[in-house]
């Protein structure tokens, strides 16, 4: 038990806070983290910048911007299982080859429920290739436009699902930030023409190799429900990485050991109090999250969304906001001195971060229309 009641976090807590980035030594950059995680959930932009903030020291959410923008060492696409995720340019392709394929039948059935046909669709699609190719990046809204100009439906939700089968036919990814808004290019002009296909057996284990690298110790069920693969395929991933494993009683993996080291290796701290945003991948990662969450709290709403919450020796217990610029956290119950004292550091921190000093670069070079991130449907 703490100082103040509350249970003591397990070796397996710990052990995940590092290889998240949550304690021991952050990251230095929007491309470092991103890398390290191989990919960040991004339906929620503030979210996403978030999870940038609290496993790096001292760069701001418009460091996100310039590196989506200026620098291009990042894109969001929708990958994995289904969502949009913030992932290093280098990593776009196989990831997309890996992990998309499965997605196109139930993009089919949401465009049949919105009332697009196969032949809208594909129309609507050629609609907005052409339009990224003539005069991109453009906005949702724009494409919207133009898309409904070609007498497609894109009321409702039909629109996202159409932009989604353009992203599922490697065609677009979000690229630059526009006044708020990550607008669309097509992948080939932003990243280049695509390298040639991954075997499959080599992507399944570069897979697994750099999400141990994020999320280890984890198995075969996490590795699965994480990517949206089969579990099948989780298993001949780290099937395919088994000599570089470590030998574990519990039966999860984690990365062997490097050799070389001055002694045992330490146990990792865990961190007094930390302050996350919505959809952090510390609640994305596993097949499980009541390591770090107690079932049936306020941090996941009834509709799949994943509220900003704060996390206190390792669990999370209570939720926060920005309020007027300034963090505002629900009662948290007594805190020892060193968790009061991360509690006003984060919320400093916090406020820094979301701050705007100054404009980005890429905002500079690409001031245009306004709108927001839309996603399909919240993802668990």
């Amino acid at each position: 038990m703490t100082a103040t009641g509350r249970p003591a976090p397990s070796p397996l807590a710990a052990q995940r806070l590092r290889t998240q980035l949550l304690s021991g030594a952050p990251a230095r950059t929007v491309a470092g983290v991103t890398g390290h995680l191989l990919a960040i959930q991004a339906q929620d932009p503030r979210g996403a910048r978030l999870a940038v903030r609290a496993r790096t020291s001292g760069l701001l959410a418009t460091d996100v911007d310039d590196a989506l923008t200026a620098d291009r060492s990042v894109v969001v696409s929708w990958l994995n299982r289904g969502t949009l995720h913030l992932v290093l340019a280098e990593d776009y392709w196989w990831l997309h080859q890996l992990t998309t394929p499965q997605l196109a039948t139930g993009n089919a059935r949401r465009l049949a429920q919105e009332g697009v046909p196969p032949a809208d669709a594909d129309r609507a699609v050629g609609v907005i290739e052409r339009s990224l190719a003539a005069d991109g990046p453009l906005t949702r809204a724009e494409l919207r436009e133009r898309v409904t100009a070609a007498g497609v439906r894109t009321v409702g939700q039909a629109m996202v699902h159409i932009l989604v089968l353009a992203t599922l036919r490697g065609l677009t990814v979000r690229g630059p930030m526009r006044c708020g808004e990550q607008a669309f290019v097509l992948a080939r002009d932003w990243l280049g023409a695509p390298p040639p296909p991954m075997d499959r057996d080599r992507a399944l284990g570069l897979l697994a190799r750099r999400y141990l690298a994020g999320h280890a110790p984890a198995d075969d069920r996490d590795l699965a429900k994480w990517a949206g693969l089969p579990l099948g395929d989780a298993r001949r991933a780290l099937a395919a990485i088994a000599p570089g494993l470590a030998e574990r009683d519990d039966g999860l993996a984690s990365p062997a050991a490097k050799t070389g080291g001055s002694g045992p290796e330490e146990e990792p701290a865990v961190p007094d109090l930390r302050l996350l945003g919505a959809f952090d991948p510390l609640l994305l990662g596993w097949a499980s999250r009541e390591l770090f969450l107690a079932p049936g709290g306020p941090v996941i709403t009834s509709n799949g969304l994943f509220r900003p919450f704060v996390l206190v020796q390792g669990r999370g217990t209570a939720l926060w906001t920005v309020t007027g610029g300034k963090v505002v956290t629900d009662p948290l119950g007594p805190l020892t001195a060193p968790e009061r004292a991360a509690l006003a550091a984060e919320a400093a921190d916090v406020e820094r971060f979301l701050a705007r000093p100054r404009e980005t670069v890429g905002a500079r070079r690409a001031r245009g229309a306004r709108g927001a991130q839309e996603e399909p449907r919240p993802r668990r």
